[in-house]
């Protein structure tokens, strides 16, 4: 028996008003699937079915159907709100519902509705704490919660309780299933989203307690790290280290590397003061030891060394770069200084220098000091041999100005060299007192200027009062130049303290100043003082948003973005978004664009999506912002659509957008193999092709440049991430960021780009954080993670002779001229077949394999009878300690079974075994780290073999002396000197002349 279709429910509508009320529960009950299908119709009767929903003479059943269809009625209106009401009403009518196959898109509203209206009203109880709630609605999610947990669907309930404030449920769900995983998930949710701070810090304070306590090995040790790092509690932190010693002093001290990478340094000075000193000499040892690496300089000279011993900076790219830009122009000059300081960053090899000295001696003024600072970014992590290096540029002792004209500058730009060396690590009276004496006596706003950038990236978050009120004092002068350094500097030194009597100080000084530079300086400080804060920066990113002057937008935008960074939340980003289309100012807006990859770099595969249409606005900065967003968010991702944004954004018809894309493309594609990625060799092409034109504009010239340089920083062994191996905010790499989009108004300000520099290493120490001898496994082939092929110097052409032709016809009549004349005893004075000659026949058939004389085949020349063999490619090796280690290569590292030594945490939070087929997807996030592995020794009582330091040999100039005002310029010969007797001396380079002093 088939059953009619319905064609109106007007006959089941005419039952809800018969008297009988079986009648009406029968019609309720036939109308609830009739809803799709006729909710036009039954929605005329909707006053009516409400009254029997509130009617005492029908059942509880019928009530129910009565809600529920009213429910769905309502639903289908798109009156969500009273659809939820009268579902809520409908009792186990609904709860039958969700069981049910053809309604899941009703089912789903109503629940997710229902999910929304419980955490809004969990979150509105928070203030005061006083919490009503429907039992209705809290039986629907209570439904929900052990629906999810009998399913095996932990995570969705996680998720909820952790947006409904039900900590209970997340603390259930760990004890039923003793998954640490999910603690992790727990951990990394409240993070990475949009929860309040004062939220995010009580929810990590309570699954704190409910990790197991960590041991050697353990899987969730990363996650440990990186809730100490986002807690910043040293109260959290210490009692945790001094668990650990004596008896598992490796992994106290591989927290306490962990804990570096992606700690605050006052968090970290925290630790180092409340840790004890111990009680018995081990634990003293191990106490100090952990206090030594918490400085972090520990850290550092390692990644250093891992530097200096794999560099392989491509020098041909440098000297053709060299010979195709004019050297007389400032803007050019500066282009090579910045992309030979990138690509040598943290090597400490000056050998470009020390060959192009004409080169060199050509800087004057601006140029002078961003070439002394790039000394800085080379030297980066060297602080041992600083002020060696540095010292002969420096002011006098007692910081007074040289008298030698223009020596301010290489002054200045040594200053703010010796904070880029020191970068983050240069809080204490060692170089921070330095710094703040040469600033206090300084006169020259040129020697302020680097003094004030060097203490600002040296104390990074120091959040030193004393070093602020020398700053202030300094921008009291309202020197533009000077003052403009100060306003950066002090934004940096209390990095994060959302402080808000130095923010309102700093807003009061920008709006009574007159000059554009120190507004600017101020107002990105501003940002950085509330960095990280979220809510806390809300109040002074809206009072900076309304301001008229557009600077101040402008540091209002940044200060959104830095209180937001990483979180993607939701708010901001439309905020910026609404900025970048709407503020009457182009720099407002083209921040606003650049900004959004400060919100969203954890979720690099999101950017292109949200940036495709404004790259392709009618305004140009408005492009050129999305050129930064995309460079910046997907750096070393290799994220082809970035990259595919990019390219035709390399042939834009305003030079800025075009400078932007290629340096945005350089940050993208670093580290990246040409097996990896397919655009690698045609956009290193196009850099070349770039450089070399003299036709192309200026601007675009110079972001080839540094687009080279990045493509190839740090001598191809670092990376470019705003986020910590651990998964963490790098703080150093998004301050370093921010400072480097500023280059649009300040060039110097564009080295600064170096402290976002990763190093990509495995770098092994024992328990005595000496580096042993050790091999570990990359189960990927070696072509897809290894360095780009060098460059081939261009072959010199040589002259060839060209082969003459003789016809066979030719061939037969001398041969029998020659015949005739031996035959008569005449000489033979026939011109005889030269070298070179190409006998040509035409009287006799080709055979295969021979020279057609029609076709030209070289069928002869080539055996094409059988494919060159090609040998097949390894499908993994073995790499020693200090080795590249990409980001994406991580995950295919494993340590041998048999191997001495084994990391004390994992190396990668996943792993691959060596039979899957290595297939990275560019673009990809990974968090498990790799960087500094302490290890466990299991063989102990062999004696290790250990690697020797690389020293480097440093080529140091001697001091400036003074001159007569009209001696052109101030010369000296730089000596070779060999920091340590037992390392290999480089060569001496030949004699020659170093000038710098007063300008060229």
């Amino acid at each position: 028996m088939v059953t009619r279709p319905h064609s109106s429910a007007a006959g089941v509508l005419a039952l809800l008003a018969d008297p009988e009320p079986l009648l009406k529960q029968h019609a309720l009950k036939s109308l609830v699937p009739l809803v799709p299908q006729f909710w036009a119709e039954i929605s005329e009767h909707i006053a009516l079915i409400e009254s029997l929903y509130e009617s005492t003479e029908l059942s509880k059943e019928a009530r129910d159907f009565a809600a529920l269809l009213a429910s769905k009625v309502y639903y289908f209106l798109g009156e969500y709100d009273e659809s939820l009401s009268f579902a809520l009403g409908a009792g186990k009518a609904f709860e039958e519902e969700t069981y049910k196959r053809g309604m899941e898109e009703y089912v789903e509203t109503i629940v997710s509705k229902a999910i929304d209206r419980y955490i809004q009203l969990r979150e509105d109880a928070q203030p005061n704490g006083t919490l009503e709630i429907d039992p209705r609605l809290s039986a629907i999610i209570e439904t929900i919660f052990n629906r999810c947990i009998a399913d095996g669907e932990y995570q969705q309930a996680i998720g909820i309780a952790l947006e409904s404030r039900r900590l209970d449920i997340v603390k259930r769900i760990y004890e039923q299933t003793k998954d640490v995983s999910l603690l992790s998930y727990a951990m990394e949710a409240v993070i990475d989203t949009q929860f309040s701070l004062s939220y995010r810090d009580l929810v990590l304070q309570f699954l704190y307690p409910l990790f197991p306590p960590p041991e050697n090995r353990s899987p969730h040790i990363h996650a440990l790290t990186r809730l100490l790092v986002a807690l910043s509690s040293s109260a959290t932190t210490v009692p945790l280290l001094v668990s650990l010693v004596p008896n598992e002093k490796s992994l106290a001290y591989q927290f306490a590397f962990d804990l570096v990478e992606g700690g605050s340094q006052d968090f970290l000075e925290a630790i180092r003061t409340e840790l004890p000193e111990g009680e018995d000499e081990e634990s003293k040892a191990i106490f100090a030891q952990i206090k030594t690496i918490l400085e972090g300089k520990t850290s550092v000279s390692l990644f250093s060394e891992f530097l200096r011993r794999n560099n392989k900076t491509d020098l041909l790219i440098l000297k053709a770069t060299k010979e195709k830009l004019e050297s007389r122009s400032s803007m050019f000059h500066t282009a090579l200084t910045l992309q030979n300081a990138f690509m040598h960053s943290g090597t400490t090899s000056d050998q470009f220098l020390r060959e192009n000295l004409e080169w060199l001696g050509q800087a004057s003024n601006w140029s002078k000091f961003s070439a002394t600072a790039a000394l800085g970014v080379i030297n980066k992590g060297y602080f041992e041999k600083a002020m060696l290096i540095l010292g002969p540029y420096l002011p006098s002792e007692g910081g007074q100005d040289s008298v030698v004209p223009g020596a301010e500058y290489s002054e200045g730009g040594a200053l703010y060299a010796l904070g880029l060396v020191n970068a983050g690590c240069g809080s204490g009276k060692g170089v921070e007192g330095t710094l703040r004496q040469i600033l206090r006596a300084a006169q020259s706003e040129v020697v302020q200027h680097g003094a004030a950038l060097g203490l600002g990236v040296a104390v990074m978050g120091g959040k030193n009062a004393e070093a602020y009120d020398d700053l202030k004092q300094t921008l009291f002068t309202d020197s533009a130049v000077a003052g403009e350094a100060a306003g950066f500097a002090m934004g940096l030194i209390m990095l994060g303290s959302a402080d808000g009597s130095c923010a309102e100080e700093m807003l009061t000084y920008a709006r009574e100043t007159q000059h554009e530079k120190i507004i600017r300086g101020l107002a990105v400080g501003i940002a950085f003082i509330y960095y990280g804060k979220q809510e806390q920066a809300n109040d002074m990113a809206k009072l900076l948003l309304g301001e008229k002057d557009p600077i101040l937008r402008y540091g209002g935008v940044y200060t959104l973005a830095l209180a937001y960074a990483g979180t993607s939340n939701n708010n901001a980003v439309r905020q910026l978004l609404h900025i970048a289309v709407s503020d009457t100012s182009d720099d407002v807006r083209r921040a606003a664009v650049t900004s959004l990859a400060f919100l969203l770099f954890k979720n690099p595969g999101q950017v292109p999506r949200i940036v495709q249409l404004l790259s392709e606005s009618y305004n140009p900065h408005v492009r050129c912002g999305a050129t930064l967003a995309l460079g910046i968010a997907c750096a070393g991702t290799g994220l082809q659509d970035a990259v595919e944004i990019l390219e035709p954004m390399t042939k834009d018809s305003v030079d800025f957008v075009r400078q932007g894309a290629f340096i945005a493309l350089g940050m993208i594609l670093v580290q990246q193999s040409e097996v990896a990625s397919s655009s690698m060799v045609s956009i290193r092409s196009l850099y070349t092709k770039i450089v070399s034109d003299k036709h192309e504009d200026p601007m675009a010239r110079f972001g080839a440049a540094l687009g080279q340089g990045l493509i190839d920083a740090g001598g191809r062994n670092v990376t470019i991430s705003l986020q910590s191996s651990a998964g963490s905010k790098n703080t150093s790499a998004i301050v370093g960021m921010v400072l480097f989009c500023q280059f649009w108004y300040w060039y110097p300000l564009a080295h600064c780009a170096c402290l976002a520099f990763s190093s990509t290493a495995i770098i092994g120490v024992n328990g005595e954080l000496q580096t042993p001898k050790f091999e570990f496994v990359s189960n990927a082939k070696p072509t897809l993670f290894a360095y780009p092929s060098p460059t081939k110097p261009a072959k010199k052409e040589a002259v060839t002779k060209v082969a003459t032709a003789v016809l066979s016809t030719t061939a037969k009549v001398k041969a029998r001229e020659k015949k005739k004349a031996a035959a008569e005893g005449e000489p033979i004075d026939v011109d005889e077949k030269k070298d070179g000659d190409v006998e040509m026949k035409t009287d006799e058939p080709t055979k295969h394999g021979d020279v057609s004389p029609i076709s030209g085949s070289i069928s002869n020349l080539v055996d094409t009878s059988k494919p060159p063999s090609r040998k097949k490619e390894a499908t993994s090796e073995r790499l020693q300690n200090f080795s590249r280690v990409t980001p994406q290569q991580l995950t295919y590292i494993s340590f041998p079974p048999d191997s001495r030594y084994q990391p004390v945490r994992p190396v990668s939070t996943n792993s691959v075994s060596r039979s899957k087929k290595p297939s990275p997807v560019p673009g990809e996030t990974f968090t498990g780290v790799g960087g500094i592995l302490v290890l466990l020794d299991g063989r102990p009582d062999e004696p290790a073999d250990l690697i020797a330091p690389l020293e480097p040999s440093v080529v140091v100039p001697e001091p400036t002396t003074t001159q007569p005002a009209q001696t052109a310029q101030t010369t000296t010969t730089r000596p070779h000197i060999a920091l340590d007797e037992n390392s290999p001396e480089a060569p001496p380079p030949p004699p020659f002349e170093y000038p710098f002093g007063e300008d060229s």
